[in-house]
């Protein structure tokens, strides 16, 4: 789920001011309304792809990673990236439209998902974040690919930002819901008011040995759960999670998500060859890639209040509200609207 808010809501909040800080994309200001799609895709209806297409396998650095792939090889690159406790269908519908549209689309499983394995069967089953975006600028580099747009949500939104951070030349542009996610360790151990720290009560239940063997257990029955309390108007069948669902049998899956939990409270440690990175991550850094952030009118996830984060994006910026009651996984439940963000997004770099 989003990192811990204590960035946004006491150094950002702060800084925001009274200002509605949302921005029309392109050079001037402008204050941000309601989405509304346009016409350059087709409508799509959600739920209407139902597969990927195959799984291409490939060693990237530290892993092999699961991806699926559509669109034309020489059209411009846009790598979607899915979020916890979710898979690569989330894309589904999304995908095949921007192939349409003359994009290759590259849609990975993150390290711990679906056929992604660490190479080494005793390295840290690692789910830092800079890690698990360490992964992907490898996937680019295994692919041969410079630079791409990066679309995602949840963890996928923090992998895309961590990237366009750290290595804005892979990045061309973003679309990110739920805004600016990257955090610390540091800011993860300061407590938030109890309201707050009630929406995060699976970090705290993963911070336990009784946690992660619950997690285990019934990992099935806890990511529907969370499926229903993050996005409480979307309606899935037992079908739609049963295709995401599959992709949490690997076998580093629980290892990964309760280590990512930990670290962010500081609980456990990561890896050394990251730490200069982590405390660069740790001055919280603008982002200065052409951004569209995203949310849905009814996010039951935690995250952070657009105000909060729109003065990190030093780029072209602009921030959409997709309503209709769309939760917290916004691409497979409006694959229009986040599919037309990416393309809006990249018009003109």
């Amino acid at each position: 789920m989003p990192t811990v808010l204590q960035h946004s809501r006491r150094r950002f909040l702060n800084l925001a001011g009274t200002a509605i800080a949302a921005f029309q994309l392109g050079s001037h200001a402008a204050k941000a309304g309601t989405f509304k799609p346009g016409s350059k895709l087709p409508a799509i209806r959600p739920g209407t792809a139902t597969t990927l297409g195959p799984i291409r396998q490939v060693v990237a650095g530290d892993v092999s990673i699961g991806y699926a792939e559509a669109g034309p090889a020489d059209g411009p690159v846009v790598i979607l990236l899915h979020g916890w406790p979710y898979d690569i269908h989330s894309f589904a519908d999304v995908a095949p439209a921007l192939a349409a549209a003359g994009h290759r689309v590259i849609i990975p499983h993150l390290r711990g998902y679906g056929t992604t394995r660490l190479l080494s069967p005793t390295a840290l089953r690692n789910g830092q974040p800079v890690a698990v975006a360490a992964d992907i600028v490898a996937l680019m580099d295994a692919l041969g690919i410079k630079s791409a747009t990066l679309a995602g949500y949840d963890w996928g939104a923090r992998t895309a930002n961590i990237i366009a951070a750290l290595w804005p030349e892979r990045c061309r542009a973003m679309v990110s819901v739920s805004g600016y996610l990257i955090g610390s360790q540091q800011a993860g151990r300061m407590p938030l008011p109890p309201a707050a720290e009630l929406q995060w009560w699976y970090q705290f239940y993963f911070a336990t040995e009784r946690g992660r063997e619950g997690y285990d257990k019934n990992r099935h029955d806890f990511a529907k759960l969370i499926w229903q309390t993050a996005s409480p108007k979307w309606a899935f069948d037992d079908a739609t999670f049963a295709r995401s669902a599959a992709a949490f049998d690997n076998p580093d899956h629980v290892d990964i998500v309760v280590h990512n939990y930990r670290w962010r409270l500081g609980l456990t440690q990561g890896e050394a060859k990251y730490d200069a990175l982590e405390a660069k991550l740790a001055t919280f850094p603008d982002i200065s890639v052409p951004t569209i952030t995203m949310e849905g009118d009814a996010n039951g996830a935690p995250h952070p209040a657009p105000e909060s984060y729109a003065k990190k994006f030093a780029g072209r910026y602009e921030h959409r509200l997709i309503t209709g009651g769309i939760g917290h996984n916004l691409p497979q439940e409006a694959p229009h609207a986040f599919a037309q963000a990416v393309i809006d997004v990249m018009a003109g770099v």
